[in-house]
């Protein structure tokens, strides 16, 4: 079903996207997951620490993850870094099943007869690979006497840890579309909401409010802040280092919250691939007049993610006389034409001449305009295409398009109906209301949209109003203020033409209990994208500034197409040429230097504290009587990292703690996110970060200096001195707000 899905903008201005979805009826109700103690599955009051992966809806509160967590210490502080790394996975997945929602089937609970499994039932694939490397920890794990007698015995083991209903065994249990299929079925709630999932697709973005693709099938996209910047992103997702497009220096635009003016738009030419084109809309300042500035840059011959700066041609400039309602929105249409969507210059009510910009087509505000930039290396930048309506019109601009237009922010074309077509190359688009009404608008040649006679279908201008040479065209939905503060969709009755609304929620309960989807995003939506394959995004924030970096791009998912497990990529090619370095090993006759800190932690790799080795029994060898320990202690180096203030046994969390220039120095927890803590906890030997704690929660280090403040990291970086920050030593911060960090090590990949 092809829809219309509407959105808040955080810059004061709204956007209509078509959008395909698909819904399914829902099928009769699976086996509900269930408890050990046989109650339904809960979101926890308090947010779990440690079994994470089911903090939004599982069997534990947060002293269950509590005592979890010390279960999982005591074992792994009886292995070394080898056995540590191998196995710790597996230990924190098995154990973490008690929280599962589908715990009593895991363990067996269902039968009171029945003593409870101490080890959660094992599909035979997972129990040959845990069995393979980590027996080991099987005394640990389980008292069972049985499984005392058969743990050298795979075979034997393993048949034990098997389920009579093998739908359960884990891991398979959480990809079987026999359990899952209602859990992650779109469907509507109560109220006939329509429930979606996102997945986070990029962060850590000031004001993001453009995000397009080249069209050229590399499936890179482009993401543009308001600032004047614009970030090439790779199909893994990975953000590149340098900016594909940088004119900072010419944007107008200031960090006052709600600003409209700045970088507002692009689009690649559609033949991009050939002649490296592509289009920009901005505000500028020229003298003491604003203006909006349509420029045409080409992409460098020598990089295709970088932008040639000098090769700028401005292509239309036109006057604002006020800051607000600047439009913003630029697309190549079916037809090949630059279409370009104007505001109409600001203020209220349109207040400029007899009848306002909008209504006057001698004005190229209030528009929505259309030229043709082929061919246009020499003579003219742009020509007016032969059937623009008003190219005969004395009285008129010949690059209008359409009037009537308010603020159209954001508009995109229809792919049609997959199979027929139909409906392809119309452009939808949201337009800005003023006191009252908001409206969907489908951009029809030549026609008049009505403002500032109307507002949505009701009268603004009660004596332009009633001109009866207005002839405007209605738009296909219009909605007041507070309904537009909501995620919507519009669906087309063919027959009728009539189109219905929707309104769009985030999935609850287990709709959105799949790996890597999400159910919550920042509240101020900027913008709706699509990707080259017509997936949907939208863009928002948690502060509406064009400096603050809160932004985040968010990728609209079905979970009803969610339906197979992730094969994950293994490299097989390595690096020639080099010796790679050697492995960490610690010795048990090794001594851990102090760091000179109460109850401090080491930068040492792997671990942060080392807790795992100097509370391990020795079980091969003494030292021989008179014989000294000796350590090779690394040299302090600048960006070290450590943690500090974590309880006794928890070597993989703490308040984080940086080396620079001579003395150690806490960071503060402004702009801390779980990126800056995948920097630190990879520097520490760890394969991942499982929170950023903020807030102190791991003690203020009173006695040494604030060193790094707003510390922004993609999560590629080697260490936090290599992600953009405040600068060392400058802050606006105090103590209490001492950034920290659990991290985790698993060669299986643990969603959290």
């Amino acid at each position: 079903m092809r829809q219309c899905v509407r959105v808040p903008g955080g810059l004061g201005v709204l956007w209509a996207l078509t959008v395909c979805v698909l819904v399914l009826c829902v099928a009769p109700a699976a086996p509900h997951p269930q408890c050990l103690d046989f109650k339904p599955p809960f979101r926890p009051l308090r947010e779990l620490q440690f079994c994470v992966m089911y903090k939004e809806f599982g069997c534990c509160d947060y002293e269950k993850d509590q005592q979890l967590m010390a279960k999982y210490y005591r074992i792994m502080d009886n292995f070394d870094y080898y056995g540590y790394a191998n196995c710790a996975g597996f230990v924190l997945e098995m154990i973490c099943q008690e929280c599962s929602p589908f715990a009593a089937h895991l363990f067996d609970a269902e039968d009171p007869t029945t003593p409870i499994r101490t080890i959660p039932g094992l599909c035979p694939d997972y129990c040959s690979q845990f069995w393979n490397k980590c027996r080991s920890t099987i005394p640990l794990l389980s008292d069972d006497p049985h499984i005392a007698k058969v743990k050298e015995d795979q075979t034997r083991l393993c048949r034990y840890l098997e389920l009579d209903d093998a739908d359960y065994c884990y891991p398979h249990l959480l990809s079987d579309q026999k359990l899952t299929l209602n859990l992650g079925r779109v469907q509507s709630d109560v109220d006939g909401c329509l429930q979606l999932c996102l997945e986070e697709v990029a962060n850590g973005l000031r004001n993001p409010l453009a995000m397009v693709h080249a069209n050229d099938g590399t499936h890179r996209f482009f993401v543009a802040e308001q600032v004047g910047l614009v970030w090439t992103y790779l199909p893994d997702r990975s953000k590149l280092e340098k900016p594909f497009l940088n004119i900072t220096k010419a944007v107008l635009t200031s960090s006052w919250e709600g600003d409209e003016r700045g970088f507002l738009g692009l689009t690649f030419h559609p033949k991009h691939k050939y002649n490296r084109k592509l289009y920009v809309y901005y505000s500028v300042e020229v003298g003491f007049d604003e203006r909006i500035r349509i420029s045409e840059f080409h992409v460098s011959a020598h990089d295709m993610n970088v932008v040639d700066h000098a090769s700028e041609r401005v292509i239309l400039e036109i006057d604002e006389p006020a800051s607000n309602h600047n439009g913003g929105q630029l697309l190549f249409a079916d037809d090949g034409y630059l279409y370009v969507f104007t505001g109409d210059g600001g203020m209220a009510g349109d207040p400029f001449g007899k009848y306002g910009n909008a209504q006057n087509k001698s004005a190229l505000l209030g528009k929505v305009l259309r030229i043709d930039v082929d061919d246009n290396n020499r003579g003219p930048l742009y020509r007016i295409p032969p059937d623009n309506p008003f190219v005969h019109d004395r009285g008129a601009r010949p690059e209008v398009y359409a009037y009537g237009v308010r603020n159209m922010w954001r508009c995109s074309v229809d792919r049609g109906d997959p199979r027929t077509k139909e409906g392809k190359g119309r452009i939808f688009c949201g337009d800005v209301g003023q006191n009252k009404f908001e409206e969907i608008d489908i951009i029809e040649k030549g026609r008049n949209f009505g403002w500032r006679a109307k507002e949505g279908f009701s009268c603004y201008d009660k004596k332009l109003c009633a001109n009866s040479s207005l002839d405007d065209v209605l738009p296909i939905y219009a909605y007041p203020h507070k309904m537009g503060k909501r995620l919507m969709s519009l669906q087309e009755d063919r027959n009728t033409g009539k189109w219905k609304y929707n309104e769009v929620c985030m999935g609850k309960g287990m709709t959105c209990a799949f790996p890597g989807l999400i159910n919550n995003y920042h509240q101020y939506i900027i913008s709706f994208a699509e990707d080259e394959a017509g997936e949907l995004y939208f863009m928002s924030t948690g502060v509406p500034s064009a400096t603050s970096p809160s932004g985040v791009v968010y990728k609209v998912v079905d979970p009803s197409r969610v339906k197979s497990n992730l094969i994950k990529f293994v490299p097989q090619e390595t690096l020639t040429g080099l010796e790679p370095p050697p492995k960490p090993s610690l010795s048990h006759s090794q001594q851990i230097p102090p760091t000179g800190s109460k109850s401090s932690s080491t930068c040492y790799p792997p671990f942060a504290n080392h807790n795992h080795y100097h509370q391990t029994p020795r079980r091969k060898g003494r030292r021989r009587k008179g014989q000294t320990r000796t350590v090779s202690v690394p040299e302090l180096q600048n960006g070290m990292v450590r943690l500090v203030g974590g309880e006794k046994g928890q070597s993989d969390r703490g308040r984080v703690e940086i080396y620079v220039n001579g003395e150690w120095g806490t960071v503060c927890d402004d702009l801390w996110n779980i990126n800056n803590a995948e920097v630190v906890c990879r520097q520490l030997g760890f394969t991942r970060a499982l929170k950023a704690a903020k807030n102190s929660e791991f003690g203020e280090g009173k006695d040494l200096q604030i060193l790094l403040d707003d510390v922004q990291c993609d999560g590629t970086e080697s260490g936090l001195l290599d992600c953009q920050h405040a600068g060392v030593g400058t802050n606006n911060c105090a103590h209490y707000e001492d950034a920290g960090v659990i991290c985790g090590t698993s060669d299986h990949i643990i969603e959290v």
